[in-house]
């Protein structure tokens, strides 16, 4: 149980919003991550919990129930998809000399961590999701009568649980300052503070 006073009440208003290139992953040694790049310009997430409950009826009762975890699915806004971001977790190809990007079907998309933050009453809060992956964003475009504030850009986000099980991690009001500062640096998979036990 905490200790901490610094313990929010609420959140809001999602930001930081970080990438980083799930490189291998592998249920004995872990996952390993590309360093986070920074994604600017993020409006909304909207992920639902996906999985369900199984239940086993004997003595006339739910004897045994079981609860299935597949990660999150959902929708996630920015103002606009970094050219970048297509390029390197879309496949999308970018012309040599011309510099212009196209998109194909016969190209996959790539796994990546998903790091954000939501702002809290007493601290922010920040999260990774482990091994997501992008739909490509809809196509958008609206004519407005007094066009001041801008189309968005969503895509949606399939969040699965890693090879050892992990899905999501998140820091707390006692995350020491290291860890917590350090959080966009890195993707964090287990102890690393001093003393912490490994």
């Amino acid at each position: 149980m905490s200790t901490n006073t610094d313990t929010n009440k609420y959140h809001y208003d999602l930001t930081n919003v970080h990438v980083a290139e799930l490189m291998t992953d592998d249920v004995d040694e872990g996952a390993t991550f590309g360093t986070p790049e920074r994604m600017p310009g993020a409006v909304s997430m909207d992920l639902s919990a996906q999985g369900e409950i199984t239940k086993f009826r004997a003595d006339a009762t739910d004897y045994i129930v079981t609860e299935n975890n597949n990660g999150y699915e959902g929708d996630i806004t920015f103002a606009m998809i970094p050219d970048w971001f297509r390029q390197k977790y879309m496949n999308n190809r970018l012309s040599e000399k011309d510099k212009v990007m196209t998109e194909s079907a016969n190209m996959g998309s790539k796994k990546f961590a998903l790091l954000y933050e939501f702002l809290g009453d007493k601290k922010h809060r920040r999260h990774v999701l482990y091994s997501c992956i992008a739909t490509r964003p809809n196509i958008k475009g609206e004519n407005k009568e007094n066009q001041k504030e801008p189309d968005t850009e969503a895509m949606t986000i399939t969040a699965s649980p890693l090879a050892n099980g992990d899905v999501k991690s998140s820091t707390t009001s006692d995350t020491p300052e290291t860890v917590y500062e350090g959080w966009f640096e890195s993707v964090w998979t287990k102890d690393t503070t001093a003393g912490a036990g490994g």
